[in-house]
């Protein structure tokens, strides 16, 4: 899917208030940087930012990075940003294929995928957020009794993704292929794609893996 420019997107970004400018300068001071010692949950291709800042909005007393490779879909994050009153989340702009330039070792307590690139090719699959390669790069900064929440309506990349956790040496404490019918709908925040594909009768999948 082509993503529409928004002009003046980057620039905005550039001198945001609530954007990280140099992540890497505080690899290994996440904590220090929010000014206490909560637990800290990223997103990862955290999209128009719902998903994150209604989590944010909801709990307090837990840390939230959102990270978004683009611009243009980050703006609209931003925008979201500015209405709330709690200093509980932070976005960056960053490409998460160097993620470990900004997180150091037991720094993330939860990651989120949600409705990541699918990346259709095969010649393109370690690109896949879910891929043994990235599960390699989470491995280095999730804490040990960390988690990945992954959720897509794409079935070809969950069934993949369910392959790469075992195949990564990771585990599955669960998994659905219909979260919004399934024990584990109560709680679950909505993402934007999440309510446009699930009002157009797509199941939604969830996985969430551990090591």
């Amino acid at each position: 899917m082509r993503l529409r420019n928004v002009t003046g997107s980057r620039e905005v970004i550039a001198s945001n208030e609530y954007v990280v400018h140099d992540p890497e300068n505080l690899k290994g001071k996440w904590n220090e940087f929010f000014g206490n010692d909560n637990p800290i949950h990223i997103e990862i291709g955290m999209g128009k930012g719902k998903f994150l800042v209604q989590l944010a909005l909801a709990n307090p007393d837990i840390n939230y990075i959102g990270i978004e490779k683009y611009s243009s879909v980050l703006i609209r994050a931003v925008e979201k940003r500015k209405e709330m009153e709690f200093n509980n989340l932070w976005l960056i702009r960053f490409d998460a294929e160097y993620i470990n330039d900004i997180f150091d070792e037991n720094e993330i307590d939860r990651i989120y995928l949600n409705f990541s690139d699918p990346w259709p090719k095969d010649r393109h699959a370690k690109r896949r957020l879910t891929s043994k390669e990235f599960l390699a790069r989470y491995d280095k900064f999730l804490k040990s009794d960390g988690e990945v929440i992954f959720k897509t309506d794409n079935r070809v990349l969950f069934d993949f993704s369910l392959e790469q956790v075992e195949i990564a040496g990771w585990k599955l404490r669960n998994y659905t292929y219909d979260l919004h019918h399934s024990e584990y709908a109560i709680g679950n925040v909505k993402t934007e794609y999440e309510e446009k594909f699930s009002s157009m009768g797509n199941p939604i999948h969830r996985l969430v893996a551990y090591r």
